[in-house]
């Protein structure tokens, strides 16, 4: 089960026999409209005719508890009561894990919901993904690498929802200017998702140099392989970054409202930092301090996480 928007990074894996998309945000604005009414009824009907014998939720909030009670299987499996942020999820769920102290990073989490109904723990796992694209995509990626030139390709995802994740535009630029320094012939590609984006975009572009190009506006399908084909990327507390993670780029990530114990990839090829200030990880979504917050994720501390990555790439 996945929202609509997100179905490309699911719809072409193998592994999967079937999707069903779901629609919340706009089932929530006309709850009671004819096209709400017939698209929950389609779904209800779609998940009982697979007769599911194990569902699990591992969303924990009240919209993925309700879907999971669609699903009519009498064992639905999620997170404990204790750190469902909202507590209602567990009145859709008959068996709740609980956690261990070890499970802080909410990837921990989900293997750990998934991992002990099986009787397994995931700790002792070799884990591994994949995130499949359409040969298209994969084919419109390749062309577009193969036109850079042949040093490292750092991708800046420099966007995301919250104003409290953002960095500054100083420590970007001054950022790109230290990579392009330390690796000749780097180049450093900028995605952007909105007209405020590609300004900032073609801002560091203008300050630093040919170095730095802007990547076309691309959809998740169209930026999933292009994440693929990059040397490393570097972003706070966003989607892109996980995608990169998902599909084995290294990355270097920075948080500030939100925990990088909580949401940084994990594992030999990513690298966080989280904001020098005592309430950082406040979750947040605006703050009076918001420019002294962005300032204390120093240029130096990015610079020492990539600078280590590429000793270990090489």
């Amino acid at each position: 089960m996945a929202e609509e928007q997100f179905l490309p990074v699911l719809e072409h894996n193998p592994g999967l026999r079937r999707i069903f998309p779901v629609r919340t945000k706009k089932w929530r604005k006309a709850p009671f409209s004819a096209e709400t009414r017939s698209d929950l009824m389609a779904l209800r009907k779609g998940l009982r005719e697979r007769s599911y014998d194990l569902v699990f939720d591992i969303q924990g909030n009240l919209k993925s508890g309700l879907i999971a009670w669609l699903c009519g299987s009498r064992e639905r499996v999620g997170f404990s009561w204790q750190v469902l942020q909202e507590k209602v999820n567990a009145l859709f769920t008959t068996r709740r894990i609980p956690f261990r102290d070890s499970d802080q990073n909410v990837t921990d989490r989900y293997l750990r919901v998934v991992s002990v109904p099986f009787n397994r723990d995931y700790q002792g796992m070799e884990l591994a993904g994949a995130v499949y694209s359409a040969p298209e995509d994969e084919a419109a990626a390749e062309r577009y690498r193969a036109e850079l030139p042949e040093g490292l390709v750092v991708l800046f995802q420099v966007g995301t929802t919250w104003s409290t994740k953002l960095w500054y535009p100083e420590g970007w630029s001054e950022l790109a200017r230290r990579i392009v320094a330390q690796y000749p012939g780097a180049t450093i590609l900028i995605n952007w998702g909105s007209p405020d984006e590609k300004a900032f975009g073609e801002q560091i572009a203008r300050e630093v140099g040919a170095a730095v190009r802007l990547l076309p506006w691309l959809r998740i399908r169209e930026l999933i392989p292009v994440l693929r084909r990059v040397d490393l990327v570097i972003g706070g507390d966003t989607g892109p970054l996980y995608l990169a993670a998902a599909v084995g780029t290294p990355t270097v990530s920075f948080y500030r409202a939100t925990s990088a114990a909580t949401y940084a990839p994990k594992g030999r090829q990513h690298r966080a930092v989280q904001a020098a200030m005592e309430c950082t990880g406040c979750y947040r979504t605006s703050c009076d301090r918001d420019g002294e917050c962005r300032s204390s994720i120093s240029v130096d501390a990015l610079f020492a996480a990539i600078t280590d990555l590429e000793r270990i790439r090489k």
